[in-house]
């Protein structure tokens, strides 16, 4: 049996229990699962189709080629497209694509109008506040006013939501600024509704619903990284009832003892202060598995939680399996680098927090090299 030298596995049992955990929390308002960046590494039409068949009805993505994707596999689910558009032409694919935009200035009106006559289209647009992210958005309160007026009036427009984004919702000690933000959006984006009854109204990404979800969540909810059983606040997803769904594992495709002065890997960073093991693993940075946990990671095998040792290597890493002749035996053993096995387990937030980022970052990093599979194996139709 053939055993795969890395594979990324992922449950799609365990992003059910993440949305149905996140719409209890909405309580009636929309969830809208963020699938862009290949579903933060996860496989963007697996999850997409995941989401969907949980309770989501609506998807977010970031260019019009990841909403190119999704429609291309046959989902037909609303899809967002929250990313700038680089001109007319951009448009007129996100129209082609039954696709909603973001716009916040004029000037962007003008040319959804334009896109949508040349096409006999309709451009749906979201008109973004910016109340504090400080990217894409206008801080104007009265240009956005002016933008949603434009949107509603412009042939071939429609006006389908306004919607802002929390720069801190994820920092719980944050002075007040998650506050100051949801008040200014709030106050604005109902003056807008009473105006225009029938757009969504949508702020709250996963740390939001998890903070706030009575104020935060308005008609709909952005929610990325929990959907995927990632804690937003980059602490055990289990204390928010979140169930990691992805598993990356490799094997030991060697074990060789190393002797007291024997090195591993380049620049022999690692050199044996006593007799042992080593297994190496078939997995590296090329893969998405960092140079920057070099000496400072763990891996699951057969239940243990074992150091890894010198150098991160493109292809490679090596793991300290101890001077215990019997480590011999775990050769073609699965090792495990985010996931469990046994009573142990290691979290994507564990290796965010070894190299001083975010679980977004380690999921995101798993490259094309690493075969995503889904289990169970029968998912709905899209």
């Amino acid at each position: 049996m053939s055993v795969a030298r890395a594979r990324a596995s992922v449950d799609r049992e365990a992003i059910a229990h993440n949305c149905d955990r996140l719409l209890g929390l909405l309580d009636g308002a929309a969830l809208c699962a963020v699938v862009k960046a290949d579903g933060y590494g996860h496989g963007a039409v697996e999850c997409a189709v995941g989401a969907l068949g949980a309770g989501a009805t609506w998807l977010a993505v970031t260019t019009v080629e990841e909403a190119s994707e999704l429609r291309d596999a046959g989902i037909e689910a609303p899809v967002l497209i929250m990313g700038a558009l680089s001109g007319r032409e951009e448009i007129e694919r996100a129209i082609e694509l039954r696709a909603d935009i973001v716009l916040w200035r004029e000037r962007s009106v003008t040319l959804a109008s334009e896109a949508a006559a040349l096409l006999s289209g309709v451009a749906r647009a979201h008109v973004k506040l910016d109340t504090g992210m400080g990217r894409l958005g206008t801080r104007d309160r009265a240009e956005a006013s002016r933008v949603v007026a434009a949107a509603a009036t412009a042939p071939g427009v429609q006006l389908a939501g306004v919607m802002t984004h929390f720069a801190t919702a994820d920092i719980p000690d944050d002075e007040g600024f998650f506050e100051r933000q949801l008040a200014a959006f709030a106050d604005w984006s109902g003056a807008v509704q009473a105006e225009h009854p029938d757009i969504l109204v949508h702020a709250a990404n996963s740390a939001a619903v998890l903070r706030e979800p009575r104020r935060a969540r308005f008609d709909m909810a952005r929610c990325g990284i929990a959907v995927y059983g990632l804690d937003p606040f980059n602490q055990d997803p289990l204390a928010h009832d979140l169930d990691p769904a992805l598993t990356l594992s490799s094997y030991v495709a060697e074990v060789k003892p190393c002797r007291v002065g024997e090195s591993t890997g380049y620049g022999r960073r690692y050199v044996a202060d006593h007799d042992t093991h080593l297994g190496v693993l078939p997995i590296g940075y090329g893969d998405g598995f960092r140079r920057a946990l070099s000496g400072g990671a763990d891996v699951l095998i057969a239940g243990s939680r074992l150091p890894l040792v010198g150098t991160v290597s493109m292809d490679n890493v090596a793991v300290d399996l101890g001077p215990d002749p019997a480590a011999l035996e775990l050769c073609g053993a699965e090792a495990v680098l985010i996931g469990s096995s046994g009573p142990e387990r290691i979290t994507a937030e564990e290796l965010a927090g070894r190299m001083n980022t975010i679980n977004y970052e380690i999921t995101c990093g798993l490259s094309a090299r690493v075969p995503r599979t889904y289990h169970p194996s029968s998912a709905p139709a899209p």
